[in-house]
């Protein structure tokens, strides 16, 4: 896993429309499944989290793949994790429009 890795899914996510929604959409569920996380209704957590998972395989293996292994790394100790979410800022701002 490289910061290159990182710049070429979201060159992937950013030049293709229907991805770049589905992206920002992953936002959204995420901001949901913490919600339903701190309501403590589970139920809803496991279906939002299936939907994510869903969503997240519809922008390529890439991007799943970076994401599991970006998922065990801690961007507060770990310099190349904090490198690789940085990468994704641009494509952020593209969802807060």
């Amino acid at each position: 896993m490289s910061k290159d890795d990182a710049q070429k899914v979201v060159a992937i996510i950013s030049g293709d429309k229907a991805k770049t929604q589905t992206y920002c959409n992953l936002h959204i569920l995420s901001e949901q499944i913490e919600q339903a996380y701190e309501k403590r209704d589970m139920k809803q957590v496991d279906e939002l989290d299936q939907k994510f998972e869903a969503l997240e395989k519809t922008l390529g293996p890439e991007y799943v793949a970076l994401m599991d292994r970006l998922e065990d790394l801690d961007p507060e100790k770990d310099k190349l994790a904090a490198e690789i979410i940085s990468v994704f800022e641009p494509l952020d701002r593209l969802c807060t429009r």
